[in-house]
């Protein structure tokens, strides 16, 4: 570590010896991307309103954005110019390691081809059977079992707590690309204080299915329609424990999925009708967001967005102001629906149960 200015070295050629690094720092994070952010905006870029991770920079030939995650940074755009711009800029003022072409970004593998572009956690996936010593296990068609409950039962609890703990934690970071097994690890989830040996075995469940599809990732073709649609769904009462509903949803960009979430709600839902309003809003809210974040990327989409809802109580009252003396409790979520239908955000359009993608 180099002498401060204003320090007097009592010999020439001495340096600072360091006592405690930047990242065992409290606001070593926070100062580290207070000091990149400024570099970036000297640079010409604009940060983002709803994701501050992001930034943006347009001219009047070329569109560039760069996306931050900690001291790792991936760039996209249209000139190749700007990109070795601004590398050199980086690297004189941060000394960075250029990757070069986006093949492997923290633990996810980026594969091109004419067709499109396809993420994975392949080799993430390999190194979670290994560590659980599950590498030669026999594989299953399915993350759950089709009549498994998971729920806080009275059984003997599972040895090493920290061992559950992490697994979990590892299974989280893979739903980056596996909303199959999204679901499963919500359940999941919600027993890490105190996990039982049946909890264990329902996650080493997934690790068997993992097995099965290694390589099962995204895909987002090349060619696609900038058209927004929503799925989203509820589970009344879907939690034994709390007996509260679970919302899931999906979202779509053309033929691309961008977004999903299974989540047990806040309250308890007196009725299914309640619960599907609840996912409803829930849905409307992120596809709110996903339209800001679209316009700070400067895109806009080709149709209207659309959003599918299974429920016809939920859609009549979401369309109907007649009913909302009868879900007075309900008012905040019904309004915020009724409001972007009015305001032409989006359609809010029917279809069948059995059609419903996002059906937890």
């Amino acid at each position: 570590m180099k002498v401060p200015q204003g320090v007097s070295s009592p010999k020439s050629g001495q340096v600072c010896k360091l006592l405690k690094s930047l990242y065992g720092l409290k606001q070593a994070s926070r100062q580290w991307f207070e000091k990149l952010t400024q570099f970036i905006y000297a640079q010409g870029f604009v940060q983002a309103t709803f994701d501050h991770t992001l930034f943006t920079k347009s001219t009047a030939s070329s569109f560039t954005a760069l996306l931050v995650y900690v001291d790792d940074i991936i760039l996209d755009g249209t000139s190749l110019t700007i990109f070795d711009e601004l590398k050199l800029a980086l690297h004189h003022t941060f000394q960075i390691k250029n990757l070069g072409h986006l093949k492997f970004f923290l633990g996810l593998e980026v594969a091109r081809s004419s067709k499109g572009i396809t993420l994975c956690h392949r080799k993430y996936c390999l190194e979670i059977l290994e560590d659980a010593k599950l590498i030669s296990c026999k594989p299953v068609s399915t993350p759950l079992g089709p009549s498994s409950r998971l729920h806080q039962d009275g059984g003997s609890l599972h040895h090493v707590v920290s061992a559950y703990k992490r697994l979990v934690g590892r299974l989280l970071y893979l739903t980056t690309t596996r909303p199959d097994i999204a679901y499963a690890t919500h359940q999941l989830s919600q027993f890490m204080a105190s996990p039982t040996i049946i909890h264990y075995q329902a996650a080493l469940r997934v690790l068997r299915y993992l097995k099965r599809s290694l390589g099962r990732g995204l895909f987002f073709p090349q060619s696609s329609d900038l058209q927004l649609f929503v799925f989203r769904d509820a589970d009344w009462g879907g939690c034994i424990d709390t007996r509260k509903s679970i919302t899931g949803y999906c979202f779509y960009i053309g033929k691309s999925l961008v977004s999903w979430k299974s989540k047990k709600q806040n309250t308890v839902s007196c009725s299914s009708t309640e619960a599907e309003c609840r996912a409803l809003a829930s849905a409307t809210r992120e596809l709110q967001w996903m339209c800001f974040l679209l316009h700070d990327l400067q895109q806009s989409p080709s149709r209207f967005l659309v959003l599918y809802c299974d429920n016809q109580s939920a859609l009549h009252i979401s369309a109907n102001p007649v009913f909302h003396e009868h879900t007075k409790h309900l008012d905040i979520d019904f309004h915020l629906v009724r409001e972007k239908l009015q305001a032409r955000v989006m359609r809010l359009l029917p279809i069948s149960s059995h059609n419903q993608t996002a059906d937890c």
